[in-house]
């Protein structure tokens, strides 16, 4: 059977997207989802696309931001109100239920449940990380983990869940041990290793979120001091991604502390 020729504009546009071009991610996740209304991912890909300027724009995806307890921990500058994300909000609740009404139809369907384990993802890391609602992105967090769960149980092989799974697991780990006491008794237990554990499988062998997971990584094992393991992913997605400033930027920061500071 002929492969859905659709499926080149969601490569085409997650392209765009990890090389910092929004505008054109944007027209080809809009073109697959003219095309093919029935799939949420294409809605869910839009949402990313919104979520993900925010997080370039305000610095998040790299180590000045990763590597300070206070912003990683805290969230990044501004208010809940200056902050927030309408189009992100507006794209990603459609994906939502979009997935949900495939779920109704089908308890397994593959991509419904797939695309609101990472609608609840990307929810969680707005919620605790762009408008500061740490509580409410922790409780969307533990959705997501349990959709990426029921998603790995079908299929092992669908590794683009496993970057919830893994942000859950190392982020609810990093929180100091009385915040954790406290979520444990909420169900929320964390695990920095099971966490950098999943997050690699989703670099090795994820698809459209295998690079974000592989940035995701980089950043936690500086965190972890182990410089050399940031390094081979960083290398990685500056040779795949050269129009992405930031990878460039982050690999020449790994191999030389002191280069790239005020």
């Amino acid at each position: 059977m002929e492969a859905d020729p659709t499926i080149k504009l969601l490569e085409s546009g997650y392209k765009h997207l990890y090389e910092l071009n929004f505008d054109a991610a944007r027209k080809d996740f809009l073109a697959y989802e003219k095309a093919r209304p029935d799939d949420p991912l294409g809605k869910a890909s839009e949402a990313a696309s919104y979520l993900f300027e925010q997080f370039n724009t305000k610095g998040v995806l790299t180590s000045e931001f990763f590597l300070s307890d206070e912003k990683f921990l805290g969230g990044v500058d501004g208010t809940a109100s200056q902050n927030k994300n309408e189009a992100f909000l507006k794209a990603n609740n459609a994906a939502r239920e979009q997935a949900k009404a495939r779920i109704k139809a089908n308890s397994k369907d593959m991509q419904g449940l797939l695309v609101l384990t990472i609608t609840d993802g990307m929810e969680s890391d707005y919620d605790a990380l762009i408008i500061k609602k740490q509580l409410d992105g922790l409780k969307m967090m533990k959705s997501a983990e349990a959709e990426a769960n029921a998603v790995l149980a079908i299929d092992p092989n669908e590794q683009d869940a496993n970057v919830a799974l893994g942000m859950s697991n190392y982020v609810i780990g990093c929180l100091p041990s009385y915040k954790r006491a406290f979520l444990w008794f909420g169900g929320l237990h964390g695990d920095r290793t099971r966490g950098m554990e999943q997050m690699q499988s989703a670099a090795e062998h994820g698809h459209y979120l295998q690079p974000f997971a592989k940035v995701m990584l980089a950043l936690a094992y500086e965190r972890e001091h182990k410089p050399e393991r940031a390094k081979e992913l960083l290398a990685e997605l500056a040779t795949e991604y050269p129009d992405n400033p930031v990878f460039a930027r982050e690999l020449a920061i790994v191999n030389n502390p002191s280069c790239c500071k005020n």
